[in-house]
């Protein structure tokens, strides 16, 4: 990484949905973005149920591109941590609703949630892609609260409008929503973009 370049800090927590957490970081370092990640345990956990590439050999794999570093969850002492450390934003992807309300409320008991936090106070972007599904009131509520304190909320919903679409293309359709939101990009590529309604 160089020294010059802020970074973009990628949490991943233990909600379901692995693979958008895998498509965004992929998706930033295409974009040439440096990356921090931090995964809590519930989410190394919910990675070996869902994905077919273990989490430790994709670690290795987005180390090779050489601006990629990974801090554990109870790294407090980890330059994200802080706020005197420069970045870009944050994304929490995918983020539990545990997550969420912690943030929303500044508990910050590991380091997804200390960097949130910190992301929060020096009023950079703070982009959540939560997965919970149906939404209590209660996570209504934390949602708005972040939404309201500057958080950008992006569900991993698919664009119904591309017709239909596998797993991969909602996972990478969060992950460019994701992208925009924190200005790595200025647009979404093409083919997430909608085009008007297609001819009968």
């Amino acid at each position: 990484m160089s020294g010059g370049e802020r970074p973009v800090v990628v949490g991943i927590t233990g909600a379901s949905g692995a693979i958008v957490a895998s498509r965004t970081i992929d998706a930033l370092l295409a974009e040439g973005a440096a990356v921090v990640a931090t995964a809590s345990s519930a989410a190394r956990m919910v990675w070996k149920l869902e994905m077919d590439e273990s989490f430790g050999a994709a670690i290795e794999r987005w180390m090779d591109s050489g601006a990629f570093s990974y801090f554990g969850p109870g790294e407090i002492a980890a330059p994200v941590a802080s706020g005197t450390y420069p970045t870009l934003g944050m994304v929490i992807a995918p983020c539990s609703m545990a997550t969420a309300a912690a943030v929303a409320h500044g508990l910050s008991d590991n380091l997804i949630r200390r960097a949130a936090d910190v992301t929060l106070k020096e009023r950079r972007r703070l982009v959540v892609v939560p997965r919970e599904s149906p939404l209590s009131v209660i996570h209504l509520e934390n949602l708005t609260r972040l939404a309201a304190l500057g958080a950008t909320v992006i569900p991993p919903e698919p664009a119904f409008y591309l017709g239909e679409q596998s797993i991969e293309d909602v996972a990478d359709f969060a992950a460019q929503r994701a992208l925009l939101a924190l200005g790595v990009i200025e647009q979404l590529p093409s083919r997430f973009q909608y085009r008007g309604p297609r001819a009968r």
